[in-house]
């Protein structure tokens, strides 16, 4: 069923050796890749453990209590409970009406919906209700899921759908649990408690990662709820905090180098770090500061628009959820600087922020995009030059589609980016200039194919209100091919052309005027789209600069904000 795939991990076909998987899926003891025979004996251990023969051993440890006593910074909204009690459920900004079925029982073909659904984000919405009839109808929900997917099946019982489950239900469990009859309550409790082993027992066998990383997290989150026992809190704490450093780059960013993945990981570890807070854990500094250093670069990749830039994987996230997590962070350093392979450069309302083309590790790169030189570029509140983002999840035929160079602003040569193999053997150039605010890139993978690399400098001046840029041909062979530089315009920019001018003037939707120049190449204008999470696709224009490649190929272009 194409609705039952697992996306919320960001990663597809990971690799790791269990536990303590070393970044790009190397081996924790001397930092080889993990053999494929080791995952495959994971993958056999994992299928082991899961039978209907050997499950019934998961019930070993089931039987704990548990306390809601997990904190939910993530806004509700009282109308969506209102929605989902007239069978209409808008979840990852799909809406699908059940007739009065139960949502659990559709075939829905949009796996971000259906994640969305089986992970019970949604009953964050269900936490202030007083009314008994709202609190039993969130029950019911959970006691459905029971009754139809509370055995084992590899779709809704994920790692990282089962982490994620686990930590909404414990959020939410004294609500759930009000008003429940002692059958009902030991019912939740022993599918928690078997959920919880499942991750303890699956949790060292996951060849993924990124999944390895959310069992932990949800572990972390069961043992702080565990009302039998002496939480063993700090072994939790270092086991994650050991899973992180593994994850994450110097900078705090995964090396998935997704914004959408780096935020889904700051929803539950921003929940965790509040509740082990209560504790006093004596091993919750080192963790506490990596996850300082992850919402520090996740603001780094934010647009003064208030969007994450749409590279590796990252199209429009929950805006809601993004602020609410950014407040539980430190305060936001708005400054330029390289973080993870990104150049930010910051300049009075003007924010431009440029992918170097780094190849995410293997085991980390199932979201990957060719977006080598590619930039983003957002003054004040709006967003003016932007990326194409991700296919839709429920059209996958359209993934390889949306991660060519031609769906970002880049430079291509023939309409292509670099060369992959070339891109993970010699990691491409960035340097940036704090004082000029300018930023230079140097693609690295073009000199096979066509004799020659690209720079890429991206100035801006005028107190942000000026972007200059220069794509300069650099000669490392003999040169061929067509250069093609591309501006994929935001929604709503219109553009305004006079015939015999070498100038375009783009109007924005709050009415703001930008004038884009340019010369050393031929102009055209074409149709694009942006894929937005709440709109489908959003039909936009492209500017193209195109120009042959010989060694003295130089194109310069500017956007300059027209003074009203």
């Amino acid at each position: 069923m194409i609705g039952r795939r697992d996306v919320s991990s960001g990663n597809t076909n990971g690799q790791g050796n269990g536990l303590f998987p070393e970044p790009g899926g190397r081996d924790a003891v001397n930092g080889r890749l993990v053999p494929a025979g080791r995952r495959l004996a994971l993958g056999l251990a994992d299928s082991v453990v899961t039978m209907p023969l050997l499950r019934w051993t998961w019930r070993g440890q089931t039987d704990h209590a548990y306390a809601g006593d997990l904190p939910d910074f993530r806004p509700a909204d009282r109308e969506a409970v209102r929605e989902m009690m007239s069978g209409r459920y808008l979840l990852a900004s799909k809406l699908f009406e059940t007739g009065g079925a139960s949502p659990f029982s559709l075939d829905v073909e949009h796996p971000d919906w259906w994640n969305n659904l089986h992970s019970f984000s949604w009953l964050r919405h269900f936490r202030d209700c007083r009314d008994p009839g709202e609190k039993l109808f969130a029950r019911t929900l959970v006691l459905d899921w029971i009754g139809r997917e509370g055995q084992f099946e590899a779709d809704s019982w994920t790692l990282t759908l089962t982490a994620q489950r686990v930590l909404n239900w414990l959020r939410h469990l004294t609500l759930v649990l009000d008003g429940a009859t002692p059958d009902q309550t030991r019912t939740i409790q022993r599918s928690l408690g078997t959920q919880v082993q499942s991750l303890r027992v699956r949790g060292p066998l996951a060849a993924d990662p990124i999944e390895a990383l959310f069992a932990a997290i949800g572990l972390l989150g069961a043992e702080l709820c565990n009302l039998d026992d002496v939480p063993d809190i700090d072994t939790n704490v270092a086991r994650l905090d050991a899973l992180l450093a593994q994850q994450l780059d110097s900078d705090g960013l995964h090396l998935s180098r997704n914004p959408r993945q780096q935020l889904a990981l700051l929803v539950e570890l921003a929940s965790l770090r509040r509740a082990v807070g209560r504790h006093g854990s004596p091993a919750m500094a080192e963790l506490t500061n990596r996850v300082d250093r992850m919402h520090e670069a996740l603001d780094a990749l934010t647009l003064s628009s208030g969007e994450p830039v749409y590279f590796n994987g990252c199209g429009q996230v929950p805006h809601d959820v993004l602020v609410a997590v950014q407040a539980n962070g430190p305060s936001a350093s708005r400054r330029s600087r390289l973080i993870g392979g990104y150049g930010i450069v910051r300049a009075g309302d003007t924010v431009v922020i440029a992918d170097s083309g780094l190849r995410p590790p293997p085991g980390f790169d199932g979201e990957a995009h060719d977006s080598a030189l590619a930039f983003e570029f957002a003054h004040a509140s709006e967003l003016v030059v932007g990326s194409c983002g991700p296919a839709p999840s429920d059209l996958p035929e359209s993934r390889d589609l949306f991660r060519q160079p031609v769906a970002h602003s880049a430079p291509t040569i023939d309409a292509e980016g670099p060369e992959h193999r070339q891109r993970r053997a010699a990691a491409p150039a960035m340097s940036i200039d704090t004082v000029e605010h300018m930023l230079t890139l140097t693609s690295a993978g073009y000199a096979q194919r066509y004799g020659v690399e690209i720079e890429r400098r991206l100035t801006l001046l005028s107190g942000g209100t000026t972007l200059v840029g220069q794509d300069r041909i650099v000669p490392a062979g003999e040169p061929r091919g067509m250069m093609s530089l591309r501006f994929h315009l935001a929604p709503g920019v219109k553009v305004r052309r006079t015939t015999g001018e070498g100038i375009a003037r783009l109007v924005l939707p709050n009415g703001v005027t930008w004038s884009f120049l340019w010369e050393g190449a031929q102009f055209r204008e074409e149709d694009s789209v942006r894929q937005s999470a709440y709109l489908g696709f959003h039909r936009t224009r492209q500017l193209v600069l195109e120009t042959d490649v010989t060694n003295t190929t130089e194109v310069a272009w500017i956007f300059t904000l027209e003074q009203q």
